[in-house]
């Protein structure tokens, strides 16, 4: 199988507080008091259109500080390294993204939102609504995070 070029181009960029990458929380669910914003370039404004309705969205968005490619990791909460698709590091191979947020309001071309876990002028590729019917299943496992909360 090759390889596959895609052409991927972002749809605004998030404007967070976090200007560094040591600020971030390793899960925005963990700091839910910090707020962000989405700005979307204006041809996409109209797109939010009854997302204001949801209370939550998922973001796929750019790692773009980002600058190497690793097949294999060591986790944030694990002294021994996983494959790149068992974790959730940055240095991947798309140096894709994605996070649940909650959305606070909508303001023209701007998605303000808790839950930031993205550094700021992250470019943001994607928003989908966060359906509790289709995006929360049943009898998850959490492979070898399970022994970090029991």
């Amino acid at each position: 199988m090759e390889d596959q070029s895609i052409i991927i181009r972002s749809i605004g960029i998030i404007r967070s507080p976090y200007k560094s990458l040591s600020d971030i929380p390793i899960q925005g669910k963990l700091n839910n008091e910090t707020e962000a914003y989405a700005e979307l370039n204006e041809k996409y404004e109209k797109g939010l259109l009854d997302l204001d309705g949801f209370s939550h969205a998922i973001f796929i968005y750019y790692f773009h500080k980002s600058k190497r490619e690793d097949i294999i990791g060591r986790p944030y909460l694990e002294n021994r390294e996983h494959g790149i698709f068992a974790i959730r590091s940055p240095h991947r191979p798309n140096h894709l993204g994605l996070s649940i947020v909650k959305i606070k309001r909508i303001v023209n071309n701007r998605l303000y939102f808790v839950c930031v876990d993205m550094l700021n002028e992250t470019p943001l590729i994607d928003i989908k609504p966060y359906v509790k019917y289709f995006d929360q299943p049943e009898d998850v496992i959490s492979g070898w995070l399970e022994k970090h909360f029991k």
